[in-house]
């Protein structure tokens, strides 16, 4: 893992894989930067490819905010020393999104996985943030996950159990769910910033899964009605996790956009 400063000299870290034009990865909630292994794998065969560790999921620092994030993602840009194209994913995929309106002249296009844009006003109250956290102090991290992801993604309350147990058991994931709820907290902060998103004129690729939650996909219309320069990609058969369960057809789109911007 290479390492870089941001401004307020905290250190960021990242991998840095393969050589060519420079794509920059922002991966999703739970996320350590681990999960876009595959993806990077990919795409490193064209490309060098740097996928951030988020401040908000490391362990040894304070929960933080989105604009904190955003620094640390223009520390990995100017690291690589030219413009890059920016993938984000879901909460990533807000972060993306506000250091493209932070620095545009640091990235050459971006493609944004339904990012987790409270467009019409936060996801939960706060008396579920303040069930989560219990959970997570009464030791259930996986009740925790199934009720983030009930309340706040909007996935059935079945299929929120089967996330959250399958979480409980993966200790990789299991350590990272407080920070889910801190990362949560951070995207409310962050609330609609589509005026803010209307005067991004970098080349952007906004991609959903046909059977994600409406949540997050009305994100993405809402998005899409108020950005120049952007298109819009529905992965038919694929949900939320499609980084995972299909991260050749993401990193198709992610090579068609570097490869038009070039």
């Amino acid at each position: 893992m290479d390492t870089t400063t941001s401004p307020d000299g905290t250190d960021v870290r990242f991998y840095d894989e393969g050589h060519g034009p420079a794509i920059v990865i922002v991966g999703p909630g739970l996320d350590d930067g681990t999960r876009t292994r595959k993806l990077a794998a990919i795409l490193a065969n064209r490309f060098r490819v740097l996928r951030v560790h988020r401040r908000q999921y490391r362990l040894d620092l304070e929960p933080c905010s989105v604009a904190q994030e955003v620094e640390d993602v223009l520390a990995v840009t100017r690291h690589v020393g030219e413009p890059v194209i920016i993938y984000g994913h879901s909460s990533g995929g807000v972060v993306a999104l506000e250091a493209l309106v932070a620095s545009p002249s640091s990235f050459a296009g971006a493609v944004i996985f339904e990012p987790a844009l409270p467009v019409d006003g936060p996801w939960t109250g706060p008396e579920v943030i303040e069930q989560m956290r219990a959970a997570i102090a009464a030791g259930h991290p996986g009740k925790a996950t199934a009720i983030f992801t009930h309340r706040a993604i909007g996935l059935p309350a079945w299929q929120a159990r089967l996330v959250g147990v399958f979480t409980a058991l993966v200790p990789h994931y299991r350590r990272l769910v407080p920070s889910q709820i801190d990362d949560l907290e951070a995207m409310h902060e962050v609330g609609n910033s589509l005026a803010a998103y209307a005067h991004n004129t970098v080349p952007t690729v906004l991609v959903g899964g046909g059977r994600s939650p409406e949540r997050l996909t009305s994100a993405l219309r809402a998005i899409a009605k108020v950005m120049p320069r952007t298109e819009t990609r529905i992965m038919r058969g694929r949900d939320h996790g499609a980084d995972l369960k299909a991260p050749k057809e993401i990193a198709q789109v992610i090579a068609a956009l570097a490869d038009k911007v070039s």
